[in-house]
């Protein structure tokens, strides 16, 4: 039987959660330690390199790889990762802690110790740089770019143990998988091609599409959702769950599709995010990541296909996870079906398109959402979330 894609620069997946029953006791060394609070992003990146997602990294990364990857999508030693993996800290914080110490790493709403590091190494970043590297602008109005610039001038390096997975684990049961769960799951359904779908939205009849293309041509496709921070008018992971299971119960054949989880927080760095969501289902155990029309975008910073073209600019053995580039996707009222831009030959007035936007827009005004854009199962659920915020 085909075995799946072993993971990402190493041969097994190297999670950097603490063992169960060492932690009570790290936890309780912890709170003598100098305390850093983190930003949402450095949280959730935490319980990213806890659960091994971000395998081979062993903590947060030195001047070096933070160096290497904006310029050249390479760490130091030349593997190939294209998004930095940053602590960041203020001024004050990284003066009182020495090199070679450690720190705890906190939740700063409650105060929780997440993680402990070893710090090896303090260094000032050049944001301007990573910003234009890593999201091709520098405007501010940019999520990600806005995240860059917050962040504290002090950038903070080195090994870390996570001691905790924060709510996930308890508020997600069914749905939050770590890398190696993944990879037994797929194992035991005899599946070695499997295609992610990553989406931090309901899944209308254009992402169901995609996922069907990728049926046709893997064993399985493997639905990943964003449970980590979202952007305002976003709808809840457990909203969208029902939803995403209500369209595979209906319009799936069975055990072709998993549905699950993770905690990653999006940058919004479109081709670069693009290359980053393969290399992390790398480590979950996918062949291929499906990259649709402006992957991982926001606004107008990146270009529809951007995302698909800059997989060709990769050197050889850079990364086994391949996308599964699909051109622009659509309901088509001449072809009576769902088609995409390279199989319909018809115009822009024949085709049904509703983007993500359109359809929060329409749940909250309560306007009727044709079948030909969104299952009906799908949008009774959908309706039934926005009634009750009204």
């Amino acid at each position: 039987m085909a075995k799946l894609l072993p993971p990402h620069g190493a041969d097994t997946v190297q999670p950097l959660m603490a063992p169960e029953g060492e932690r009570k006791q790290l936890l309780e060394q912890a709170r003598n330690l100098p305390q850093v609070p983190l930003t949402t992003r450095e949280m959730s990146d935490v319980f990213m390199l806890g659960m091994g997602a971000y395998t081979p990294l062993s903590g947060f990364m030195g001047e070096n790889d933070w160096r290497g990857v904006c310029l050249d999508m390479k760490l130091a030693s030349g593997l190939f990762w294209p998004i930095p993996v940053t602590l960041s800290s203020s001024a004050e914080i990284a003066d009182a802690i020495s090199i070679g110490g450690q720190i705890a790493l906190c939740d700063p709403n409650n105060g929780e110790i997440l993680a402990v590091m070893t710090v090896n190494e303090k260094y000032e970043i050049d944001k301007a740089l990573e910003c234009e590297k890593v999201y091709r602008t520098t405007d501010a109005a940019h999520p990600g770019v806005q995240k860059v610039l917050e962040q504290g001038p002090v950038n903070l390096a080195g090994p870390v143990t996570v001691l905790s997975e924060g709510e996930y684990p308890g508020k997600y049961p069914d749905l939050y998988l770590r890398p190696l769960e993944t990879r037994r799951l797929f194992e035991q359904k005899g599946w070695s091609r499997v295609a992610a779908f990553q989406t931090r939205n309901p899944m209308h009849r254009s992402h169901e599409h995609l996922a069907k293309i990728a049926v046709e041509v893997t064993d399985g496709v493997f639905i990943h959702q964003v449970l980590g921070a979202l952007k305002p008018g976003d709808i809840p992971a457990q909203v969208r769950t029902e939803a995403i299971q209500a369209m595979i119960d209906n319009y799936f054949v069975k055990d072709t599709v998993v549905q699950a989880g993770y905690p990653i927080e999006m940058r919004y760095a479109g081709p670069r995010e693009a290359l980053f969501h393969a290399l992390i289902r790398q480590n979950f155990g996918c062949s291929h990541l499906i990259v649709g029309r402006d992957h991982a975008g926001v606004g107008d910073y990146y270009g529809p296909f951007d995302a698909h073209n800059i997989f060709d600019d990769l050197w050889d053995g850079a990364l086994l996870t391949q996308p599964l580039k699909i051109d622009i996707t659509f309901y088509c009222r001449k072809c009576y079906g769902m088609a995409t831009g390279k199989t319909c030959p018809h115009g822009q007035e024949d085709r049904i398109s509703i983007s993500g936007t359109q359809q929060r827009e329409m749940l909250s005004n309560d306007a009727d959402i044709p079948p030909e854009f969104s299952r009906p199962e799908v949008v009774a659920i959908l309706k039934k979330y926005y009634a009750s915020l009204n």
